[in-house]
């Protein structure tokens, strides 16, 4: 059951305008729209992908480890890692597992399939955008599982981009047409409360011995 009293307790140490922020970029989040990285190579480019769904509005990631162990620096993720909900997994079945149950069609990102063109692509159902190494790509177990192809167009002599490039461009693409649309993207109220009292917990010095003293009144 959620705490109300202690959301209301905890806020009293944050400022308006901190509260406000916060309520301004709930309303714009969403969870229609996830991200898995299939073993990225590069530390920089998960942290790259993690300040992408930040700052056009995706709550969760989603981080398959299988080959290169953990993939986040927070140096370039630059905080982000607070407010995105990071879930990391040791295979890929595990996450496409994962994704599927909770309801989300799988879109595989490649350059060389017969792929839909971004500009094309409106995910009318949840769906879970898939990214791969930066030079194989994603591996035969996604791109067999996938339940469609999405690429970005290109009218260069490039046949591909650097993989928190190709995540910056479709997540923000993908996202805006949602945020545009009719269909119910927004974080349901449940969530809003969820995510404003995780921020608030983020937010506050000596968190746990506050909530300590809570308790104890």
């Amino acid at each position: 059951m959620f705490d109300y009293d202690l959301l209301t307790y905890l806020e009293a140490y944050l400022t308006d305008e901190r509260k406000q922020r916060f309520l301004e970029v709930l309303q714009k989040r969403t969870k229609h729209i996830t991200v898995a990285v299939e073993d990225v190579y590069q530390l920089h480019n998960t942290s790259a992908i993690i300040r992408s769904c930040d700052v056009f509005g995706l709550q969760d990631l989603h981080v398959i480890e299988d080959r290169f162990g953990k993939r986040l620096d927070k140096n370039i993720a630059m905080g982000a890692e607070q407010w995105v909900d990071v879930y990391r997994y040791q295979n890929t079945a595990d996450c496409l597992s994962k994704l599927k149950d909770d309801g989300y069609q799988i879109i595989a990102t490649t350059p060389h399939n017969d792929s839909n063109l971004l500009y094309d692509f409106f995910p009318m159902e949840k769906s879970a955008l898939f990214f791969g190494t930066e030079k194989e790509g994603l591996s035969g177990e996604v791109m067999q599982q996938a339940d469609g192809f999405l690429k970005i167009p290109m009218v260069g002599f490039s046949e591909s981009l650097n993989v928190s490039v190709s995540a910056a461009i479709i997540i923000q693409q993908v996202a805006q047409k949602v945020r545009d649309s009719d269909i119910e993207w927004q974080l349901t109220d449940m969530e809003v409360l969820e995510k404003r009292l995780d921020w608030t917990k983020k937010s506050i010095k000596d968190v746990e011995g506050i909530i300590k003293r809570y308790k104890a009144e």
